[in-house]
């Protein structure tokens, strides 16, 4: 199974993520709720360092399609929330290599969105995201 990504006619390719993503007919669609940088005893990891925590939420994103079945290549859709946007832009590098380590090449429909707060204390950015799965055999 393999996820289109849409480019509309004339205009500049994104860099870092696609405008739209279609799943194919008959694809299972997962809802993953918001990951923050939780372990797995739910203790929050890289206090106060916004690539350690990117990495580790987007880790967390990945567990949950992989429990399902699927693989990072069928991310559909994300949406990152970031207590701070100067933040996450100060570190583009490291994020894009923790990409690159953890999803690969896939680039889902994306959005960043600053927020005032995430709801754990200490917690920097939350990943929210769905994931078009194959049909089960």
């Amino acid at each position: 199974m393999k996820l289109e990504p849409i480019q509309p006619a004339g205009w500049a390719p994104p860099k870092g993520y696609s405008n739209g993503v279609l799943a194919p007919a008959g694809a299972r669609m997962l809802a993953i709720a918001g990951q923050i940088a939780w372990d797995a005893d739910q203790k929050l990891v890289g206090a106060g360092d916004f690539a350690a925590q990117f990495r580790q939420a987007l880790a967390n994103v990945v567990a949950v399609v992989r429990a399902a079945g699927g693989g990072p290549e069928h991310l559909l859709q994300m949406t990152v929330f970031v207590a701070d946007k100067r933040a996450y832009l100060a570190c583009t590098r490291e994020l894009g290599a923790a990409w690159k380590e953890l999803v690969g090449r896939n680039y889902p429909a994306m959005a960043l969105v600053q927020v005032a707060a995430l709801l754990d204390e200490g917690a920097l950015v939350e990943i929210q995201a769905l994931a078009a799965l194959p049909p089960e055999p």
